[in-house]
């Protein structure tokens, strides 16, 4: 009789296995998880809500040069100096939570459970111009990993329990159940099917109850002079979807250039120096880029422009309507500047925040301008609503969840047909000119990237170092036919590597190579081994993704082929054992 585990845990698993079925727990683990994701949520908002509220005193508001230029940079550096304590890479939020789905088989380290909550706590909170949504997103996420790993889930139950996080983070900040699994589903490329979506149902209602539980039913944008649709402004949104598209592209080339910019620095105090004195600086000419910005968007939905520009240097030279839409501009081209700078210079933050705030400010800034030369009476609040659907769709190539978000975050769902034009629009002219978003366009260039491709998936999932085969005898090209008989003779293999002495690959021999003569002892002795052998139709290198492998495989029509690193040989791959695990992973993933 085998002995019961003693730890509680142990005797809670015991029970478990006995008393209920896997698929029954998985349901109480995806509430569990998505309440702990959901109290996440609230406590990081409000925690960084009141690290605001604490800076913004009456005494420091009056020197608010001061106040916009050095707070930024003083949180970067809180949050350096957290990261120094932590001794690990925090990580890049939703990417770096891609990569473990595809890399590390759903496992995150548990330190992350904490390491974004505190680091994003400090840089938001200071004025850092980046979102939450994405140190929340990748706070649930290593909470649901590791409690996955403790209930001893499979690789497939551990993803959803991912999923089952990221659901119930953005469904309590938003108080948006249904886009949040959307967007889960959209971001996570996980398939839509009812062993999957009711876990996501029950894990984004748990986390909205949390939030409303907590905080009451608040809505984190307002809005007071939302207009019904006019089939007449039509034309003006599809006009509104190519700017956004376009805007997107420029978002996403200006974050990636930073991004290598920054990364080529070494020196972790040398960014903090580069990055936070060009955030104070833009921040201190352009104030309203300071922290997440809702504060900014729920001023132009409601259309307080005097709140929005009151503070910056210019309007306080200089008024008018054309001072007012630069200023606007602004907002759209240097948002993503000051995000990028925050990130560069060693802050912790996501791009949801300020998508949503250069979708919203775009948005209206293009129905101000086309109301300020009388071309059109249209509703400023319409656009900045709908821009920021065109923004989100763009950047996150996640067009269903702009729509839904948008219309149950404002409640405005007589804008379903402008937010699916303007989304569509975004969507596909973004997706043309730039193939991945920029949550997974460094993951796509590694090969690590997880798409809704059931195939592509299983490859991005495998790891060409766990199908190498190396129990291969090695010959040398100066071997004769007598010696290369011997070695065949202890062989169990019909294929062998030649190497030469320092152990690189030359060639390869086959039985077949030399089957017709292996038997004419004549030979034995003037016959070797670099007459009979032949050069492989490609190499693999090792840190080759599958995707690779398998286009080389496909045009060369091999069914072995060698691998080697920095042209030292390592073993081989073949198409039998490729077939095999496709086949294991295939069976797991599903």
């Amino acid at each position: 009789m085998p002995k019961k585990p003693q730890s509680l845990l142990g005797r809670f698993l015991f029970w478990r296995a006995k008393n209920i079925p896997q698929n029954r727990f998985v349901l109480i683990l995806s509430v569990l998880v998505g309440l702990i994701s959901g109290l996440v949520a609230v406590v990081l908002k409000n925690s960084t809500h009141y690290l605001q509220e604490f800076i913004k005193s009456d005494f420091l508001n009056e020197y608010f040069s001061l106040y916009y230029f050095a707070f930024p940079l003083i949180g970067i550096g809180l949050t350096l100096l957290v990261k120094m304590w932590i001794k690990k890479p925090v990580g890049e939020g939703i990417p770096s939570t891609l990569f473990s789905i595809s890399r590390r088989s759903g496992f995150l380290r548990p330190y992350k459970t904490y390491a974004s909550i505190i680091t994003s706590a400090f840089t938001v909170g200071f004025g850092g111009s980046v979102g939450l949504e994405g140190p929340t997103v990748s706070t649930g996420s290593a909470i649901g990993s590791n409690l996955g790993r403790m209930m001893h889930l499979n690789f497939r139950q551990r993803i959803l329990m991912i999923g089952c996080a990221t659901a119930g983070a953005i469904a309590s900040i938003f108080n948006a159940p249904i886009a949040a699994i959307i967007f889960t589903i959209e971001i996570f490329s996980l398939d839509l099917t009812l062993a999957s979506l009711v876990p996501l149902l029950l894990a984004s209602v748990s986390g909205a109850v949390t939030s409303i539980f907590i905080g009451g039913d608040q809505t984190l944008l307002s809005h007071t002079s939302l207009d019904p649709f006019k089939i007449d402004d039509l034309p003006w949104y599809a006009l509104l979807g190519v700017f956004t598209a376009l805007t997107s592209v420029y978002f996403n080339k200006i974050y990636f250039y930073f991004d290598e910019f920054f990364t080529k620095i070494e020196s972790r105090w040398r960014k903090l120096l580069i990055g936070g004195l060009a955030l104070g600086l833009s921040i201190w000419l352009i104030p309203p880029l300071y922290g997440e910005g809702f504060e900014t968007i729920n001023n132009l939905l409601n259309g307080d422009l005097t709140a929005v520009v009151k503070d910056s240097v210019i309007f306080q030279n200089f008024e008018g309507p054309y001072v007012i839409m630069s200023l606007l501009l602004g907002l759209v081209l240097f948002k993503i500047f000051a995000a990028v700078f925050t990130i560069g210079a060693g802050g912790v933050g996501g791009i949801f925040a300020p998508s949503l705030f250069v979708g919203c400010a775009l948005g209206f800034v293009f129905a101000f301008t086309i109301i300020e030369f009388g071309i059109s009476d249209i509703n400023t609040t319409n656009f900045a609503l709908v821009g920021m659907a065109g923004l989100m769709a763009g950047v996150l190539h996640a067009p269903l969840t702009a729509i839904f978000m948008i219309a149950e975050i404002t409640e405005g769902y007589n804008l379903f047909i402008p937010l699916m034009t303007v989304s569509t629009i975004s969507y596909l002219i973004t997706r043309n000119l730039m193939p991945f978003s920029i949550y997974n366009m460094q993951l796509a260039k590694r090969g690590d990237l997880i798409t809704h491709n059931k195939d592509q998936a299983i490859l991005t999932l495998l790891n060409l170092k766990k199908v190498i085969e190396n129990d291969f005898k090695k010959v040398s090209p100066d071997m004769n036919l007598g010696e290369l008989v011997k070695v065949v003779s202890k062989s169990r293999r019909n294929l062998f590597p030649v190497l030469d002495e320092e152990e690189s690959l030359v060639g390869v021999l086959t039985l077949d190579d030399f089957r017709g003569i292996m038997f004419e002892n004549e030979r034995y002795e003037n016959t070797f081994v670099s007459e009979l052998m032949s050069i492989p139709p490609a190499l693999i290198n090792n840190e080759e993704n599958m995707n690779e492998v398998m286009k080389k495989f496909q045009s060369t029509g091999a069914w072995n082929l060698p691998v080697v690193e920095n042209g030292k040989y390592i073993g081989f791959v073949s198409k039998s054992k490729l077939f095999s695990v496709y086949r294991r992973k295939l069976m797991e993933f599903g």
